[in-house]
């Protein structure tokens, strides 16, 4: 088990028809990170919609061929999917498409709900049929149910948002609108910008802003809502009042690419903030410190300039290894960490190492991890985390549903250190989390239990996909 990305969403609101599905198309390419399952774009020809969703990364689904069927258009959303509740098959492709008697729409979600197990029952005891097992198909019928007598599509998604609970950052499209909407606590990153010749841009993250050559305006606000039509682009506030800011700090220091910005805060010297406070609260005496790729390698950069010990790359990344390049058979034979990682000998041979990641899930990886380096020639290594230990699941996007297979709920620091085969083990400190972000702004329940909303009733990601057997009587 290790942590996965998120998804990321993405949307465009043109003056005039263009290409639109090429826009998407980078745009999901720069947040291919977010997620590696299936990606989807829907394009608005003057209020038509054409489509395309698969499992597999953006290059892989969206061929040239594919591109150039997509029609010119001024309006259009995009999806790249992780998924944390549903399971990896073509139906849960994003973006959701509804045709209802009030006109057409399309919804892109990142994040997860927290009342979804409810809001589907309810739904389904009303004569619902669900065709996906996400979570993202109960927003959908909920801004649908509402869109019956709200007088517009913005108005439907301002009621829908009274009705769910949890992590949402939403872009949302009709006939003539793009919509982007951000929950009240703002648990996952949304932003917008603006291109040279009056395009609108949402993203997840404002590296694919600039990807597309977008120019950053800001970020949503948690609980706004943002609509972009012929009129320019219109805030509705009424959700912005009554709930706490916060967002995930494992935007900061995992999920998030380091070149964007997440609420005003740079994920770059984020992370190195980590570093810096490891090197303070756990110093040791080492010839060289390097990151484990990718999210490691900017705490560990922290982490050298604090010390004053050397940086050096001492791990190289397989960045060309695709979700299938090992055979479902192959899976308990071979060692997955030496495919994706290679240690460089000459950097640690004869080295006392500090070692640098931004997580310990089970433990089984940072093991495999700690052995290479060892293996390479390494005299000590000392792992340093730059997040507190995990101990709660996230009920907020994160796909870990339970504490059973934390190994910080079942161990001490020290045993985790004796278990992964590091010759010292420390973590970021609760205390030195609120330096990361500069405020008490985020949600940090996976490692305190301080869960903004109310737990779900139900937390497995395949709730809605459960097999028979496996049912309760």
């Amino acid at each position: 088990m290790s942590l996965h990305e998120e998804c990321g969403v993405f949307g465009v609101y043109s003056p005039e028809e263009q290409e639109v599905a090429g826009t998407v198309y980078y745009g999901l390419y720069a947040l291919q990170h977010r997620g590696q399952e299936s990606c989807g774009i829907v394009v608005n020809d003057d209020g038509v919609f054409s489509s395309h969703k698969d499992i597999g990364l953006v290059n892989e689904v969206f061929t040239p061929q594919i591109l150039r069927s997509f029609p010119r258009g001024r309006i259009a959303i995009g999806h790249v999917r992780y998924s944390t509740t549903g399971g990896v098959t073509r139906n849960n492709c994003q973006p959701i498409e509804v045709n209802h008697q009030k006109g057409k729409m399309a919804l892109a979600h990142n994040g997860n709900l927290s009342n979804a197990f409810e809001l589907r029952n309810e739904l389904e005891l009303s004569g619902a049929i669900f065709h996906t097992t996400s979570d993202t198909e109960t927003i959908a019928y909920i801004v649908t149910k509402e869109r019956l007598t709200a007088p517009s599509i913005e108005a439907a998604v301002t009621r829908a948002m009274y009705r769910i609970e949890g992590a949402y950052s939403l872009v949302l499209m009709s006939a003539t609108k793009l919509i982007a909407a951000r929950d009240p606590h703002g648990f996952r990153p949304l932003c917008y910008g603006k291109m040279q010749d009056g395009t609108f841009v949402v993203a997840s993250e404002s590296c694919a802003l600039s990807a597309v050559g977008a120019e950053f305006v800001r970020d949503v606000l948690p609980g706004e809502i943002l609509v972009f039509d012929r009129s320019g682009v219109r805030s509705i506030s009424e959700h912005c009042v009554g709930a706490k800011k916060k967002t995930c700090i494992f935007e900061y220091i995992y999920f998030a690419r380091p070149d964007s910005t997440v609420d005003g805060v740079g994920v770059h010297e984020s992370r190195k903030t980590a570093g810096r406070c490891l090197a303070k609260s756990a110093p040791v005496d080492a010839d060289i410190v390097i990151g484990v790729p990718d999210s490691g390698l900017d705490a560990a950069l922290g982490y050298a300039q604090e010390s004053g010990i050397p940086y050096g790359i001492g791990l190289i990344k397989n960045k060309y290894i695709g979700r299938t390049f090992i055979s479902p058979d192959q899976k308990e034979r071979i060692d997955q960490v030496r495919i994706k990682l290679s240690p460089i000998a000459s950097v640690l041979r004869g080295k006392r190492v500090v070692l640098i990641d931004d997580s310990i899930v089970r433990g089984t990886t940072s093991k495999r991890i700690v052995r290479l380096v060892r293996e390479a020639g390494a005299s000590e290594v000392h792992m340093r985390i730059s997040s507190p230990p995990f101990l709660h699941p996230c009920y907020y996007g994160t796909d870990i549903d339970s504490e059973d297979n934390l190994i910080a709920n079942h161990h001490t620091v020290e045993e985790i250190g004796k278990i992964i085969g590091a010759d010292s083990l420390a973590y970021l400190s609760m205390v030195d989390l609120r330096e990361l972000v500069g405020s008490d702004a985020y949600c940090s329940a996976c490692f305190n239990g301080d869960y903004p909303t109310a737990i779900p009733t139900d937390t497995r990601k395949d709730r809605f996909s459960e097999k028979l057997s496996l049912r309760k009587k």
